[in-house]
């Protein structure tokens, strides 16, 4: 009895590591994306950093005799999309803004693994993996302002969203924004680190927080020694559009606006390019940057946006007439 029991515990358990560990064996949507960065109608300097970036993880087999046909190399492909507005003038924000994704692509590097799925499993992981990539990042911007007292009060917003699968997370620090159009809807998924939103939160009308909205209370470099990275995970759809932005646009235009071009444009560099003109139209008074994306399933890809799967992504296989 003792053994047969301890069969079934031993079996319970293989079974629950097994749903935890192996991701779901679903169909994954395919993404396109667009970007642009300008310096705005009133800034001297571009202070506005961005990246998309792919990652994958492939198997080769070098030899066997197996069946050529059966010879399958599966890849996952993950994508990285993010934005960052350096902050703290002259030469420190720029600076700042392409230190925060040097570091970060640098960290990358030297990590012992990636997160290619998002299962149970490793969504355990997630929190402490973001919390190791704020810290590092964050003591490399400090010891460089304590070795160079001219990049005293440097900072940087980071706002970026990671396509796992069909998953997205977003990760976010400071006062750049992630939204997500879906199913008519438009949500912004981050929250403003700013003392304008705190006050907002605590009861203040937003008209008379107004002028503390882009006072950051969580940045990168700044006063702090500890960053509070903010993460979010939700599951995308065929059809979704995602914006990542910098206060340059999303202070020049409202939600409906945003919205409105994301619905017209199915080109996602198009609508970035219309998002950058319309919030120049509209003052340009700061560095607007945005990244695009769209979430596109089988029957969602039509010959434009196959075409530009096959620019972007060098596995997509589809036919382009």
């Amino acid at each position: 009895m003792e053994s047969s029991a301890g069969e079934n515990w031993e079996e319970r358990y293989l079974n629950e590591f097994r749903k935890k560990f192996f991701a779901p064996d679903r169909s994954e949507l395919k993404l396109t994306y667009g970007a642009r960065t300008d310096v705005g109608r009133v800034r001297k300097r571009n202070e506005d950093h961005f990246a998309v970036i792919r990652n994958g993880r492939t198997q080769q087999i070098m030899l066997s005799n197996l069946d050529p046909s059966l010879q399958v190399y599966p890849e996952q492909v993950t994508y990285g999309l993010v934005v960052a507005d350096g902050v703290g003038g002259g030469r420190r924000g720029d600076y700042a803004s392409q230190l925060v994704l040097k570091t970060m692509l640098e960290l990358s590097g030297r990590a012992t693994s990636w997160v290619m799925r998002l299962t149970d499993f490793e969504a355990q992981e997630v929190r402490e993996r973001v919390d190791s990539y704020a810290t590092e990042i964050q003591n490399t911007f400090r010891k460089l302002m304590n070795d160079d007292p001219e990049l005293s009060g440097m900072g940087t917003t980071w706002t970026s969203a990671h396509v796992l699968g069909n998953d997205l997370l977003t990760v976010h620090v400071g006062d750049s924004r992630a939204y997500l159009g879906s199913d008519g809807g438009f949500t912004q998924l981050t929250r403003d680190h700013t003392l304008g939103q705190e006050l907002v939160d605590h009861g203040l009308p937003e008209s008379e927080a107004k002028r503390f909205r882009h006072m950051l209370t969580n940045s990168f470099g700044g006063t702090s020694e500890k960053v509070r990275a903010e993460i979010a995970h939700l599951e995308v759809h065929s059809g979704d559009r995602l914006i990542l932005c910098t206060d340059g646009l999303s202070d020049m235009l409202s939600e409906e606006t945003m919205q409105q071009v994301l619905t017209e444009e199915e080109d996602p560099q198009a609508a970035a390019d219309r998002l950058v003109d319309l919030a120049l139209a509209a003052g340009g008074r700061d560095n607007v940057t945005t990244i695009v994306a769209h979430f596109l399933g089988d029957d969602e890809i039509s010959k434009e946006a196959a075409a530009r799967l096959a620019e972007t992504d060098p596995d997509f296989d589809a036919l382009v007439d």
